[in-house]
């Protein structure tokens, strides 16, 4: 009689195990550490990332502490985003656990200056797409959704009219799937020849890399439309493991 009650009690942790991996909610790590500039929206921001999850369904850590990039800390996570990072954030080690994670099936989302970022990693440049130039004023500008077909601008208009800070970029890498570009004729200070990407995403070595210039301004993370363009974006990179509508 005890065997098989021992044998009842084993098979019933089994299924509990089972069911609470079943529940488990997937997770996403946003890093704000910054080098170099630091922008007055990431505190919203962060907060806008910690609603985003509560409201669809998977969990978010907030972190500017380098020493979190571990390769066996980062597996935990269905995406990692860099929420307006800059500078020199990550050491070699560092670095290599990215490496690892992306090329394991991991995936990516820059926000704002996640661009400004690792100037000097070239993998880095691969995987953000693009580095900061320059940027004029903030002012208002004509966005061109070039690109309805993805999560991110399903529901965006075809001329997006909204104020942030417009990056001009260096090191476009060339093949990016582009989603929205800037109108430089709506504004003042564009240097990126009249085709001016503002968000892209592609696979790259293993994993998928999402971007949007979107989000230097407070407001920004108040804004439904904006909040709905990065959502999209997390949908793409983490894949089947965005948590689906009941």
């Amino acid at each position: 009689m005890k065997k098989w009650t021992l044998l009842l009690l084993a098979l019933v942790a089994m299924v509990g195990v089972a069911n609470a991996k079943k529940k488990a909610k997937p997770k996403v790590l946003v890093f704000s550490k910054t080098a170099g500039f630091r922008h007055d929206a990431i505190p919203v921001g962060k907060l806008a990332m910690l609603k985003l999850g509560a409201d669809n369904g998977f969990a978010v850590d907030t972190t500017e502490d380098a020493g979190k990039f571990t390769y066996d800390n980062l597996k935990q996570y269905a995406s990692i985003v860099f929420l307006s990072t800059t500078g020199d954030i990550l050491n070699d080690a560092q670095q290599a656990a990215m490496e690892q994670y992306i090329r394991k099936g991991g995936s990516f989302v820059g926000i704002h200056a996640a661009t400004d970022t690792e100037y000097d990693w070239p993998w880095y440049n691969q995987l953000v797409g693009a580095y900061f130039l320059s940027h004029p004023a903030q002012q208002t500008a004509t966005l061109k959704v070039v690109d309805h077909n993805h999560p991110s601008t399903k529901h965006l208009p075809n001329d997006w009219i909204r104020k942030d800070e417009w990056y001009n970029f260096k090191s476009i890498v060339p093949g990016l799937k582009v989603l929205i570009k800037i109108d430089e004729s709506t504004y003042q200070g564009g240097k990126n020849n009249g085709d001016h990407p503002m968000s892209w995403y592609r696979e790259y070595d293993g994993g998928r890399t999402f971007y949007t210039e979107l989000g230097h301004t407070k407001a920004s993370y108040e804004e439904p439309a904006f909040l709905q363009h990065v959502l999209g974006g997390l949908q793409y990179a983490m894949g089947k493991h965005f948590p689906k509508k009941k």
